[in-house]
C-alpha cells in the first residue's frame, strides 16, 4: 500500500473503480499498476470489484466493533 493512500476516505472506491475499468497507469487506491494487474490475475471471477470490496470493508467494520468492546473489559 502507497503511503499517500492510507489516511484516504476513498481508497477502497478509488482501487474499485480502477479494477472495474482496467486502468493501467498509476497508483489507485495504494496499488500499483502491477499490484493491481496480479489481482485481476488471481480473481478472474470478479465481475464487480466495488460490490467485493465494499462488502469486505463492511465485514470488516462489523467484526471491528464486536471485538473492539471485548478488548476493553480485559
Amino acid at each position: 500500500m502507497k503511503a499517500i493512500c492510507l489516511g484516504c476516505t476513498v481508497r477502497t472506491e478509488c482501487l474499485a473503480d480502477a479494477l472495474d475499468n482496467n486502468v493501467e497507469f498509476g497508483v489507485w487506491g495504494g496499488m500499483t499498476e502491477r499490484e493491481r494487474r496480479a489481482l485481476l490475475r488471481r480473481r478472474p471471477h470478479v465481475t464487480s470489484w466495488r460490490r467485493l470490496l465494499e462488502t469486505a470493508q463492511s465485514e470488516f467494520e462489523r467484526q471491528s466493533l464486536l471485538i473492539e468492546p471485548v478488548a476493553r473489559v480485559s
